[in-house]
């Protein structure tokens, strides 16, 4: 197969979809590697790097896309990688098409069959391919939430393990998923006075257990969330539902009654947020304040620690590239039921249920393709 790793153009994103070691292993497999002229910079590797790897560097996206069979991403396309796919061609990459009405109406239009890392499952009910980037997310989020406490960055001026005689900063974790316990094994690390609240019971005494006192748990009702939110100095919101926008769980008027120079951290971005005031914002531009409280929204969190995260990213999407490469995309799907869960588009239909029911779209499974 012809496989393209385009340059990421999105907003302060170095990430890269393939290292060179990634291509040296589809090289190897008998695959040709289209590299777009400094796409691995961002991780510190150079075209010579990727040519020395087997691949073919090329100057411009436009070659790359019309090269390729398959296109291999980091982030969701650019409106204007969208309209360079053509039908049939595969795109591989993170979509998060719930919150993202004018890209989902872009691929469909496009006629490319698109598989999500995000919603690629594994015999244990995990997302394998979004786990990586939810670990660093989760980590990240700590470090960006006790930045912007700083009084400098509009926060309330606190250091978030505080000092001997000061108290440390009240952190709340909505969410237990791998995003909040990265987040809290960060914030405990940090000293902070740590709050974590879920859904499901086991994973509340998972966490009694593994962080005993050091952590307190609540069980998550609306009632719960807001008055904990109205104590909280620091609030990161973890919360996921599998390819489906995220649900919000802190409402306007709970923000307003925050206190001034508090810090909201939306990991869920992706997914539209978690938060109701919450918009997308960029590593150039991080956060914004509504009434007094800061919003740390960035969209691509993990892309600025590119060199850990692509290879992080890449230890988890090489073996599923490599089956879809050596199979042709529909006989790897067809064997697979846990690859076939990242199908969201193909030839202009929608193929997953939460992105057609979040969208309005007509919903189609992906069995219907797999044997045509």
């Amino acid at each position: 197969m012809k496989i393209g790793v385009p340059k990421e153009i999105k907003n302060h994103e170095y990430r890269v979809g393939m290292t060179p070691e990634s291509v040296a292993e589809a090289t190897r497999h008998g695959h040709a590697v289209f590299v777009e002229t400094g796409a691995g910079l961002g991780i510190g590797a150079a075209d010579d790097d990727y040519r020395s790897a087997g691949a073919t560097v090329l100057a411009t996206p436009e070659e790359i896309f019309a090269a390729a069979e398959m296109i291999v991403k980091v982030k969701e396309p650019q409106a204007a990688e969208r309209a360079r796919l053509r039908p049939q061609q595969i795109l591989f990459t993170y979509l998060h098409l719930a919150p993202d009405a004018p890209q989902t109406a872009d691929l469909i239009a496009s006629g490319a069959t698109c598989i999500a890392y995000e919603t690629i499952t594994d015999r244990f009910g995990g997302l394998p391919l979004l786990k990586p980037m939810s670990q660093v997310a989760g980590r990240m989020s700590v470090q960006a939430g006790a930045t912007a406490l700083e009084k400098s960055h509009g926060g309330i001026g606190l250091l978030l393990g505080g000092v001997p005689g000061v108290e440390p900063a009240k952190v709340v974790v909505i969410g237990g998923g791998v995003v909040g316990h990265n987040a809290t094994q960060m914030a405990v690390g940090l000293r902070a006075d740590v709050t974590v609240l879920d859904t499901n019971a086991t994973v509340l005494e998972r966490y009694d257990s593994e962080f005993g006192s050091a952590v307190k748990t609540a069980y998550s009702t609306r009632t719960t969330i807001e008055k904990l939110v109205l104590q909280a100095d620091l609030v990161i919101g973890a919360v996921l539902i599998p390819g489906a926008a995220a649900p919000k769980l802190v409402t306007r008027n709970m923000v307003s009654r925050m206190k001034q120079g508090a810090v909201l951290v939306d990991v869920a971005i992706d997914q539209g947020g978690c938060f109701e005031t919450s918009k997308a914002t960029t590593h150039a531009a991080p956060t914004y304040i509504v009434d007094g409280v800061v919003h740390y929204c960035v969209a691509n969190m993990p892309g600025a620690v590119a060199r850990t995260s692509t290879y992080a990213l890449n230890n988890a999407t090489l073996p599923c590239l490599l089956r879809i490469a050596d199979k042709g995309w529909k006989r790897a799907l067809k064997e697979d039921e846990h690859l076939r869960n990242g199908l969201n588009v193909c030839a202009g239909k929608v193929t997953n249920a939460p992105v057609a029911e979040a969208l309005g779209y007509d919903y189609h499974a992906a069995d219907v393709f797999l044997d045509a």
